[in-house]
């Protein structure tokens, strides 16, 4: 099923397009400028993009030009069509040009009438791994059994440290699988509201609850025919663990609200940066949904012991920047010795910030002495807190948090580190514990 992105400033030219694009077979998103548009592009590769040329935060077909998405098709849309304009889009590279408004008949004509190139399996399994990126022999073993298990139905978990590149693995799985040209559908378990997750997964009708002025599509929905990526399930509240579980054993689920079972033809990929064993014993995470969840367990190396894909890597982050901003910065000769040393407890997403950072500072060479590695202090060793007997377990987890973001001198992402959960799981705790900036622990 190919996957169309509408960009557009007007949401009910979005809205209009999404419906007719539906019809024809495509699944849908909608940005209403380059900013969203980019986020949803790095959510799901479009196919086809609708993309208007005057939006309020640049110009449609520079964007266009300057995103060079491989194998993806563009149609300009304009209020204000010229020649000159429709000779730009020509030379962009654009498969047609639509003028506003629009019209259906037009619309339907461009939607049916787009030609997709034929598959070519050879580059397919090639792009299959296009960014999981190294030559190591802990790599090379994760790509060997990414192959083994991509053609299968079995469900995944990915265990790994953060910044490991669990999503990437999870795409590769789908990419390699059968469900290659279905929607991947990521999901950070720990980003969304307790109070909403259920709503998020499952969807909701109108009416369902305060608020809920129409209905909503969940992931699942969204998800269907292809695959699922749940990450930080260990995040996910012990109630919806339940429902979790009952639909993967009975491949059916009920949006909140709704009466009718839907079927969820969906491939599960899970992932966590714990211990899943201790995450089992701590509470976090269902036995039964574990047991489930696990069918294939995938361990992702740290890049400490990548050898040395973390000199490929940052070569990598570095030509990105280069060709994006159009420079020719390099590493000094002697940052190998430095990227080799160092453990990068971040993985490659710190490998990343800190290639972005010394770019950043550096006039033409980058060099290890330009940006320290450590940039937040520790914790005060030796700190304690009293937890009385008795006191909950919601109520102690509190006082833990506000501690060790106390210690952590309110520097949120640290703190996280220090409890080991995400970021976005302790901006979550502390918006429901009401805490603000201003205020001390």
């Amino acid at each position: 099923m190919p996957h169309l992105l509408v960009v557009d400033d007007m949401p009910a030219i979005c809205e209009l397009i999404a419906d007719i694009a539906n019809d024809e077979g495509y699944t849908v998103a909608t940005a209403g400028n380059i900013a969203q548009a980019q986020d949803e592009i790095r959510v799901l590769p479009p196919d086809v993009v609708l993309l208007d040329i005057t939006l309020p935060d640049g110009d449609g077909m520079q964007f266009w030009e300057d995103m060079a998405l491989r194998g993806a098709q563009v149609v300009f849309m304009t209020g204000q069509p010229t020649v000159d304009s429709a000779v730009s889009a020509l030379r962009a590279g654009a498969a047609d040009f639509l003028r506003k408004p629009i019209s259906l008949r037009r619309l339907r004509g461009v939607l049916a009438g787009v030609k997709f190139p034929p598959i070519d399996e050879k580059n397919r399994a090639d792009n299959c791994f296009a960014k999981l990126k190294g030559q190591s022999r802990a790599l090379q073993l994760l790509r060997t059994h990414i192959e083994k298990v991509a053609p299968t139905t079995a469900t995944v978990l990915l265990v790994g440290e953060s910044g490991t590149g669990k999503e990437i693995a999870a795409e590769a799985i789908h990419l390699a699988g059968p469900r290659f040209d279905q929607p991947f559908v990521p999901v950070n378990c720990g980003a969304i509201s307790p109070n909403l997750i259920e709503s998020e997964l499952f969807g909701h009708q109108k009416g369902s609850f305060t608020g809920a002025d129409q209905a909503h599509q969940g992931y699942f929905d969204r998800a269907q025919g292809g695959t699922l990526f749940l990450d930080e399930i260990t995040e996910m509240p012990a109630e919806l663990q339940v429902r979790l579980l009952r639909v993967l054993e009975s491949g059916y689920f009920t949006p909140v609200g709704g009466q009718q079972d839907r079927k969820a033809d969906v491939r599960i990929i899970a992932a966590t940066n714990r211990n899943p064993e201790l995450a089992v014993s701590r509470g976090l995470l269902r036995e039964d949904l574990f047991h489930r969840l696990s069918v294939f367990p995938l361990e992702l190396p740290p890049l400490r012991d990548r050898d040395d894909d973390v000199i490929l890597l940052a070569q990598h982050f570095l030509d990105e920047l280069n060709a994006s901003n159009h420079t020719a910065k390099h590493f000094a000769p002697d940052i190998a010795d430095t990227l080799r040393r160092h453990p990068w407890p971040g993985n490659i997403r710190e490998l990343r910030n800190y290639v972005y950072r010394n770019y950043i500072l550096a006039d033409n060479e980058l060099s290890a002495r330009l940006n320290p590695f450590e940039m937040v202090l520790a914790p005060q060793s030796g700190a304690e807190i009293s937890v009385p007997l008795g006191m909950s377990l919601a109520d102690a987890n509190r006082q833990i948090i506000l501690e060790t973001l106390r210690q952590s001198d309110g520097i949120k992402k640290h703190a996280a580190q220090v409890l080991g959960i995400s970021a976005k799981t302790l901006y979550n705790k502390l918006e429901e514990y009401g805490y603000k900036d201003e205020q001390d622990p």
